[in-house]
């Protein structure tokens, strides 16, 4: 039995009654988590026999991912747990690579035919990161180095910090397997996964954030481990609409770089975060900061069980425990291992990252990828000449193209390499550029890309551009919400039609108040004073033309009025006086980017829908007809403003407002009573 499995079933015997399992319909205490592990052991052993190859993980997080794992420990079968955000073929090359007998998809085995691969001794897990080069690359553990991290997880922070531990992270990334699952059963905590469905989280790299924060607070959750990006987006929602989350006791970030800001404001939201430092070839966590021991900026001081050194030239070396080398390739060195992170370390020994040695990017969900690999995939397009991609601790990867000819559709070339890359890999913004020469300094004499000079070269993206690209999930999950997409489609009635106009006044009625607040704050920015003059011009008695299209739609103005604002819009509303009085004024242009891009939606596909689904007259369409056509000639204004305006804090402001109110544009659609909506059509 190994020694993990073994300290896990020690810890079980100290508190039997307790939750070592639940899922939220079949919790497992820890009396009687070794007979149901024992019971999928024996199923797998009936399967594989004594062949003593790898078996494959291939699914969701769950009660049946948790035993089957622990169950291959208890066997002393190799684990290779297989990230479901791999495309199939990655998942072949996987299970091709680690020569896996088996899978266990749920609670079925299924016998593979692949050929077996020398796999260094000692190997208890192979553990795949996304692969920088698109073909996932095994690392092999021990069984001892994952317990040792574990249990120096535990002694960071203490078995009574061990409460709920939800895990948002797939449970076949190591940091979530090593750090989350097995801490939380060596501690004697309940660990509390859920679907990817469940809580927002089926599709990885566009998550449904305030379905996650509505799982944490459901499941009474204590603890977290998250990525920066999932962070960033529980913070946002959290700020957007007043959520808070008083029962977590520790939220741990780690798989790439955090901006302190990020963390700052997390903390003022009361949010217990700690940043944390690992590689899978170390077993996942190397340092992370303890809750009483916070140095913002810093990864914290090296786990127990390791220790962290800087080479010559800054390179972050750990010592102690470490990988066993890859399938077919034992590790011979066993000094010091060398991270390809370049670092810091201050008087008081904590770890802080500066960047990264080569050019591998990381993306801010904590994803590796060399961007030679993305680059070559573009280059296969016949209308791509060169391209260079970036993106480093950004949410999604950008490329520099250079077109192979001046009739190249290099949209289309852009889609046609995305289809061939895994989601985290996929182009997200691209922009047009001059060829990359040796005489610019661009291109090397051997025809490598020199990226710095390159990156230096190019106009930085216009601030309209990254505005659009910076808030396109947050667009996109308001755009999910069924009622706004029923209205898009015309599949509403009169009655829900009159309920959007009825909130619809209720915030426009705002509208003009609130650049005047914003007018009298901006002292700073005579430009922007001058816009919101214009806009003042221009929307001041425009909530009348609402109650005009109430009345010709046959309901109640009068009503509508009294009726007073939703909770979600008072929110919204509320938000933006909020965010004007105490914050950056220059905010409210994010509002305007999300209200009249948004109208813009409304009138050119929904208008016209719903006045033909409703046979109203169009004279009940005033207020979106008219928008419509005023709001695109004010986004040709709006984006000829945005990019001018050059002060960082402006920027960072508006961006974070137009984020906020998606969320919260999207909790007014959301508000309006789904009983009238034909969501089945």
């Amino acid at each position: 039995m190994s020694a993990l499995y073994s300290a896990i079933l020690d810890r079980a015997a100290e508190v039997p009654d307790r939750i070592a399992i639940d899922d939220g319909r079949h919790p497992v205490a820890y009396a009687a988590l070794p007979a149901r592990v024992a019971t999928i052991a024996a199923v797998i052993r009936q399967t594989i026999g004594e062949s003593g190859a790898p078996v494959g993980l291939v699914m969701d997080n769950g009660i049946d991912w948790i035993l089957a794992d622990l169950a291959l420990r208890s066997l002393g079968v190799v684990c290779v747990p297989v990230p479901p955000f791999f495309t199939p073929a990655q998942v072949e090359g996987v299970l091709c690579d680690a020569g896996a007998c088996a899978i266990v998809e749920g609670r079925a085995i299924h016998w593979l035919q692949h050929a077996r691969r020398p796999v260094p001794i000692g190997t208890a897990k192979i553990s795949y990161t996304s692969g920088s080069t698109g073909a996932p690359k095994g690392i092999c553990l021990s069984d001892s180095q994952m317990l040792a991290t574990a249990s120096a997880i535990v002694s960071r922070f203490g078995a009574d910090v061990a409460g709920t531990h939800l895990p948002l992270l797939p449970l076949a990334v190591l940091l979530e397997n090593v750090a989350g699952l097995y801490a939380s059963l060596l501690a004697g905590g309940t660990y509390a996964p859920r679907g990817a469905a469940e809580i927002g989280l089926d599709r990885p790299f566009q998550p449904d954030v305030v379905k996650i924060i509505g799982a944490i607070a459901a499941t009474g959750a204590t603890s977290l481990i998250l990525v920066p990006e999932l962070l960033s987006g529980i913070v946002a929602v959290m700020e957007a609409t007043g959520m808070r989350l008083p029962a977590l006791r520790l939220v741990a970030v780690g798989g790439a770089r955090v901006p302190v800001n990020l963390l700052e404001r997390a903390t003022a939201l009361g949010l217990p975060v700690v940043q944390g430092y690992g590689l899978t070839e170390c077993g996942s966590v190397v340092a992370i900061e303890a809750l009483g021991d916070r140095n913002r900026g810093t990864t914290g001081r090296s786990l127990d069980h390791v220790r962290v050194s800087l080479a010559e030239d800054g390179e972050v070396l750990v010592h102690g425990i470490g990988h066993l080398g890859r399938v077919g390739a034992p590790r011979r060195d066993d000094g010091p291992f060398a991270t390809g992170d370049i670092g810091t370390l201050d008087p008081a020994g904590r770890l802080s990252i500066v960047g990264r040695k080569s050019s591998m990017l990381v993306t801010r969900f904590g994803r590796n990828v060399a961007p030679e690999w993305v680059e070559e995939t573009l280059r296969a397009q016949p209308g791509v000449a060169q391209a260079l991609v970036h993106g480093d601790g950004e949410s999604a990867l950008s490329a520099i193209v250079v077109p192979s000819a001046p009739e190249a559709d290099i949209t289309a070339a852009i889609a046609a390499a995305n289809r061939a890359l895994p989601a985290y890999a996929r182009i997200a913004d691209w922009r047009i550029a001059a060829p990359f020469t040796p005489s610019d300094g661009t291109l090397t004499t051997n025809g490598r890309l020199r990226r710095a000079a390159i990156l230096q070269r190019e106009t930085p993206m216009p601030f309209f551009d990254r505005l659009v690209a910076q808030t396109a999930e947050a667009r996109a999950a308001m755009l999910q919400v069924p009622q706004l997409q029923a209205g898009l489609s015309g599949r509403i009635d009169r009655a829900t039609y009159i309920a959007y106009l009825t909130q619809a006044y209720h915030h426009v009625s705002h509208t003009v108040a609130l650049m005047r607040e914003a007018r009298a704050r901006l002292g700073h920015s005579p430009m922007l004073i001058e816009a919101l003059d214009d806009y003042i011009a221009e929307e001041t008695g425009h909530e009348y033309w609402i109650l005009d299209d109430i009345a010709a739609a046959g309901g109640d103005r009068d009503a509508a009025v009294e009726a007073g604002p939703s909770a979600a819009t008072a929110a919204m509303v509320a938000h933006a006086y909020d965010t004007i009085r105490t914050g950056n004024p220059a905010a409210f242009f994010g509002m305007v980017f999300v209200l009249e891009g948004t109208s813009i939606a409304f009138a050119q596909q929904g208008a016209e829908a719903v006045q033909s689904s409703l046979g109203l007259p169009p004279e009940a369409f005033r207020y979106l007809t008219s928008h419509g056509a005023l709001d695109q000639e004010h986004m040709v204004f709006f984006e000829a403003l945005m990019n001018q305006i050059d002060d960082p804090a402006d920027r960072a402001a508006i961006v974070t407002m137009a984020n906020a109110m998606f969320a919260l544009f999207g909790g007014m659609f959301a508000a309006i009573p789904m009983e009238a909506i034909d969501v089945a059509a």
